[in-house]
């Protein structure tokens, strides 16, 4: 099965780096036309059209999501993927930091989805993919906040698909594992050891291996596609098997 984009209008939050941009690329390559909103879009390669946003501030998002339905001439994909993470447990993090992540993981999502619904109304192949993480499911040590906003998205892409089923509107998420991006990449910086921690971010994967940004792209753009025309409602693990599988230990000395 070939997944066609030819004649859609795609926006893309943070999608001028690692998920969201391996998602923006995708798409152009599928036939789609891709506005990226992001902090910074000094960066984009052509086709792709970048326009300058922060998700925390609702004035900038709305006429940024204007500007770029004009440019595109619709909008019939939304891909909410703008996020930070955050580390630490219950006690590591300040209540202003607690605000901040939410403000843009989750009160983002609902900047850029209002902004966007009555372009989406229009279109004859409405679709929002929202970013989530394995992290709304399962438990992930050091990862409280992070977990807790993650969370909320699941919840929100559910009650989002509920309120625009109805529309023609189609709302799902991606749960990916720990994915190669530069986030992650800062975080391994950061470690005391950096090749013992992303050797325990391997393992934690029965895949035993990082998720790739393109991984989760594809899985983004099939729930954005015609193919996926009757799934709503929907959270896809792209998590190397984390959600689902319980693997026994690996013999000593065996080789995957």
């Amino acid at each position: 099965m070939s997944v066609d984009m030819t004649g859609l209008s795609a926006l893309v939050t943070g999608g001028a780096s690692g998920i969201g941009l391996a998602t923006a690329q995708l798409l152009s390559e599928l036939g789609a036309s891709v506005a990226v909103l992001d902090l910074s879009v000094d960066d984009l390669m052509a086709p792709l059209r970048g326009f300058q946003a922060d998700v925390t501030d609702a004035a900038a998002v709305e006429q940024a999501v204007a500007v770029a339905a004009d440019a595109l001439g619709a909008i019939d994909i939304l891909v909410n993927n703008a996020g930070i993470g955050a580390v630490g447990t219950v006690e590591d993090n300040p209540d202003e930091h607690w605000h901040h992540v939410f403000d843009v993981n989750v009160v983002g999502i609902v900047r850029t989805t209002r902004a966007a619904l009555p372009y989406l109304r229009r279109s004859n192949h409405a679709a929002i993919v929202n970013t989530c993480s394995i992290a709304a499911t399962a438990g992930l040590p050091e990862r409280a906040l992070y977990s807790a906003s993650k969370g909320a998205v699941l919840s929100l892409t559910l009650a989002m698909a509920a309120d625009h089923v109805r529309e023609g509107i189609r709302v799902n998420c991606v749960n990916p594992g720990t994915a190669d991006t530069p986030w992650v990449a800062r975080l391994l910086e950061g470690a005391e050891d950096p090749d013992a921690e992303r050797a325990a971010l391997n393992a934690r994967q029965p895949m035993g291996r990082l998720v790739t940004a393109d991984e989760v792209a594809a899985a983004i753009v099939y729930l954005a596609s015609p193919a996926a025309a009757s799934v709503t409602g929907t959270a896809l693990p792209v998590d190397g098997g984390m959600a689902g599988l319980r693997l026994r230990p690996a013999p000593s000395g065996a080789s995957r």
